[in-house]
């Protein structure tokens, strides 16, 4: 059997709870409206409204010399459709910049050697973004060759060296077929074309559809993008604040100097190598990813250019007296 025993709460103790209860909340809530008033109210706390608008797209437009014909409003949207994806793709963009200003002048001085318009320079960012990258079908480096078709333009491919990483090698090995492109196609415009889907098959399109010129074929959805992306390419990287890329020259990628070793024969460590030449593993590699192992094997005694860094290229502060105050 259970007993209970009522207790009694006296009523001034119940009282006293709740003049506690209440006092608490009015110190709560002063609290609370103290911090409100003391913000800053939303409308003043919101900063300038992020600028959204329109990229310009020039009234004329050429492609090495060649007129795009931008009265037509297909070739116009098409134009439109790469002016806004670049635009704001914005990290994407500032990088094609930075780098431009590092890959650029040697880019144009083969160009310019080889006879190749200067506008391909903007080919090799849309094929790659100035950087060694390696495409979901292989195609590999800044110009994206493919093993085969490398090693057809005299590209050496294997496990020990991949001419296709060097930007220089790979840059002449594009405009030979660029020129080989031009001379039949007789056309800069489907020669660029051509790199990206091949001169056969664009030349099948062509005879298929029975017109010249690139701007009035139905191709396939990647090169159908592929010029009006270089294109957009050309004008942006030519006038970035244009479009809203603020970039100061001192942070764009700087032109690295650097010292030219020739060698023709083996080298079992590039380890020792690189510390032979004053440099380390790392710098060796940055400067050429071409060499694919730890060493470099070369029973045929070709000679190969290794790129070592010049003195004080990897310091990149800036000097005290050079400083902008």
């Amino acid at each position: 059997m259970s007993i209970s025993k009522k207790v009694k709460i006296p009523a001034i103790l119940i009282v006293g709870i709740g003049i506690g209860v209440i006092l608490s909340n009015l110190f709560i809530f002063s609290d609370t409206v103290e911090n409100v008033n003391n913000q800053t109210p939303v409308e003043d706390s919101i900063l300038t409204p992020y600028n959204v608008f329109q990229p310009h797209i020039p009234d004329e437009l050429d492609f090495c010399g060649e007129e795009v014909p931008l009265q037509n409003f297909d070739v116009k949207e098409a134009l439109d459709l790469e002016f806004v994806i670049n635009t704001y793709r914005h990290s994407s963009t500032i990088l094609y910049i930075k780098r431009a200003n590092r890959y650029f002048p040697e880019i144009e001085k083969i160009l310019a050697e080889n006879g190749v318009p200067d506008d391909f320079k903007y080919l090799c960012v849309a094929e790659s973004g100035l950087y060694n990258a390696i495409s979901p079908s292989n195609a590999v480096g800044f110009w994206q060759f493919m093993k085969a078709t490398a090693k057809e333009r005299g590209l050496e491919v294997n496990g020990n060296v991949d001419e296709r990483y060097n930007p220089v090698l790979s840059a002449i090995a594009a405009t030979e077929y660029l020129k080989q492109a031009y001379y039949y196609f007789g056309d800069w415009t489907l020669a660029a074309a051509s790199y990206n889907m091949g001169m056969g098959g664009l030349k099948r399109d062509m005879d298929f559809q029975r017109v010249d010129n690139y701007w009035d074929l139905k191709l396939n959805d990647e090169t159908a993008r592929y010029v009006y992306r270089i294109l957009a390419y050309k004008v942006i990287l030519s006038n970035p604040k244009d479009y809203g890329f603020n970039i100061p020259q001192e942070d764009r990628y700087p032109v690295l100097e650097t010292v030219e070793i020739k060698v023709d024969s083996t080298i079992n460590d590039l380890v020792q190598f690189a510390f032979d030449n004053g440099t380390n593993y790392k710098m060796l590699k940055y400067f050429n990813p071409w060499l694919r192992g730890q060493s470099l094997i070369n029973n045929s005694n070709k000679e190969y250019t290794i790129l070592i860094p010049a003195n004080g290229v990897r310091n990149c502060e800036i000097p005290e007296d050079t400083e902008q105050e």
